[in-house]
């Protein structure tokens, strides 16, 4: 039978691989300590469910919805960005609602990208950022980046100073993620300065995944690039209410910023859906608008995983740095282990200590000296993995 040519040009998931793995484990009967997929495990807070059972008993909303979004969630992301980063956005032609940001950078991808295209993509990167323009049939400039969480923001943008304009050739898109998925890495808003007016000189349009807006520790504000003045003019940025609401299932975003590129999506999307279900959407305008304290309670948990894991690895002399955002640790492979790549590394934590991460090399080949920790396990269930990784350790 003929190829699916768009296919070919997806590598096999990796992810798969430990995945299947760990299904196997589970059916022998054994307790697998699951930090693999970044899927949270919290309840989506209970007045948020409430509107939408609320809206889901009115038969007017069963209907059909909008594919941009219902007018007046697309009011409260505006209100949401004027609030937080005083920014003033116009809900009709500069705000989408999207299913899940994942969705709406894929859909992006192939509303404004061809085969003649090419896209300038940090590695390791999360997969969606690296594979949304490959399925629409563009090319991957990779920018290889340095993998520590705490790399210097000003080392950052040097580099893509550097680099950017000496790519033939010349990128349509820049795809950027801060604070970042898989390396937690993090920018403040001089980078967004800088990278903003380096792509106005080269014609670059900037594509920002703001999912972690939220999951911030340490007095770390993670700013938006919509910030910056004169950013609409060039970039656009996606949030998702997935990780700040408890929401992933829920799947429900958006995407704000430059006129063109929203029209874009939203002419692209009128092929493809009708929206999220209205009552989703109700209840996300409740998430935006309501209280916060939610979040704020969200986030402390993830806080407490964080410093349960985190300390935990050193004392056992697997030297992993303290994230200041994201629900993520990028763990670097012990020195002892480096030579077995991430997959393999990724297949012993599995069969030896009873603990799942997601294989670094999944998130681009730079990652594979990597694997990384979603904090998705209560502190209970993360002691017991670090007394798995201890033995391992133990046993060489």
């Amino acid at each position: 039978m003929e190829e699916f040519r768009r296919l070919t040009r997806l590598p096999a998931y990796v992810f798969n691989i430990t995945g299947e793995l760990k299904a196997a484990a589970r059916k022998r009967g054994e307790d697998i300590i699951d930090f693999g997929m970044g899927n949270p495990d919290g309840a989506t807070p209970k007045a948020i469910v409430d509107k939408l059972i609320e809206a889901a008993q009115r038969t007017a909303t069963h209907r059909y919805s909008l594919s941009r979004g219902v007018p007046r969630l697309r009011k409260a992301i505006c209100n949401w960005y004027k609030t937080r980063y005083n920014v003033d956005l116009d809900h009709e032609q500069e705000a989408i609602v999207t299913i899940g940001s994942k969705e709406g950078i894929a859909h992006l991808c192939l509303a404004v990208l061809d085969d003649e295209d090419t896209v300038a993509v940090p590695n390791p990167s999360y997969p969606i950022h690296i594979f949304g323009p490959v399925i629409a049939g563009s090319k991957i400039q990779s920018i290889a980046i340095d993998e520590t969480p705490d790399q210097d923001s000003n080392a950052l943008i040097e580099q893509l100073e550097h680099d950017l304009p000496r790519m033939s050739p010349r990128p349509k898109l820049l795809i950027l993620n801060f604070p970042a998925n898989p390396t937690t890495q993090c920018v403040d808003l001089p980078f967004f300065e800088r990278i903003v007016a380096l792509c106005t000189e080269l014609g670059i349009y900037i594509i920002h995944d703001l999912a972690y807006a939220d999951i911030v520790f340490d007095g770390y504000r993670a700013p938006s690039i919509m910030e910056v003045p004169g950013a609409k003019e060039i970039a656009v940025e996606f949030f998702t209410l997935s990780k700040s609401y408890n929401m992933p299932g829920w799947r429900v975003g958006f995407m704000v910023g430059n006129r063109k590129l929203v029209a874009a999506l939203g002419r692209i999307k009128s092929y493809f859906d009708y929206g999220t279900f209205t009552p989703i959407q109700v209840a996300a305008i409740s998430a935006l608008e309501g209280n916060q304290d939610c979040v704020a309670d969200i986030v402390d948990n993830y806080k407490c995983r964080r410093d349960c894991l985190v300390p935990g690895l050193n004392k056992l002399g697997w030297n992993v740095a303290l994230p200041k955002a994201t629900m993520f640790v990028w763990a670097r492979i012990p020195e002892q282990y480096a030579a077995l790549g991430s997959i393999e590394f990724s297949k012993k934590l599995l069969l030896d200590a009873k603990v799942a991460v997601s294989p670094g090399v999944g998130f681009g080949d730079h990652g594979d000296t990597h694997v990384r920790f979603s904090l998705i396990e209560n502190e209970e269930r993360t002691r017991q993995a670090l007394r798995g990784i201890k033995q391992m350790f133990k046993a060489g």
